[in-house]
């Protein structure tokens, strides 16, 4: 079978990118054609998460083993074939490719062709650019505007004022009873 995946992004109104692979093809092989096909680098700790119909992640297979000790199985993308957990039109992924900032692409599963394999994973349509692979908190916050203010209001309202605070209401001061120090 050959499936036909569907690529968008949320960052990129005319973003768009096909993927044709074979249903038995790995992860790891539809990470390297998304690769290919965005002209990414491959220097992420990506992820594929398995979603519902409202894009909740479900299930997650990943670049490398992480070594968790979860009671979920893992999946590694080397060691997981696509067949393996899509098996229905519409089924729905997401493409984590900036783990930094959980930047994702949002996958379908567009058409499934039964009968037909193909030997390597094709980019069928190619509309628009990619988003940027990673973003420098640097950049974003002068491109967004936001000016974060970590002056000495930062952490509370600006009319604290230090002598309303009463510190024997925290057992702060004189009188404060050891909790080691009584039998129970």
């Amino acid at each position: 079978m050959i499936y036909r995946f569907t690529l968008i992004s949320d960052e990129v109104d005319d973003f768009v990118r096909e993927i044709k692979i074979d249903s038995e093809a790995t992860f790891f092989e539809f990470h390297e054609a998304i690769l290919k096909a965005a002209k990414y680098s491959d220097d992420q700790m990506t992820s594929f998460f398995i979603c519902d119909d409202n894009w909740e992640k479900e299930q997650e297979i990943t670049l490398e083993d992480m070594g968790g000790y979860s009671d979920e199985d893992s999946y590694i993308m080397r060691e997981t074939r696509l067949s393996e957990l899509v098996e229905d039109e519409k089924q729905r992924l997401l493409y984590v490719f900036d783990p930094l900032t959980e930047r994702v692409f949002f996958i379908e599963l567009s058409e499934i062709e039964y009968g037909k394999d193909i030997e390597k994973a094709v980019c069928t349509r190619k509309e628009g650019e990619a988003p940027q692979q990673t973003v420098d908190f640097d950049e974003m916050l002068a491109t967004t505007g936001t000016n974060l203010d970590l002056g000495e209001n930062f952490y509370g309202d600006e009319d604290f004022d230090i002598d309303d605070f009463d510190p024997e209401g925290f057992d702060m001061g004189g009188g404060a009873v050891d909790p080691y120090s009584q039998d129970y």
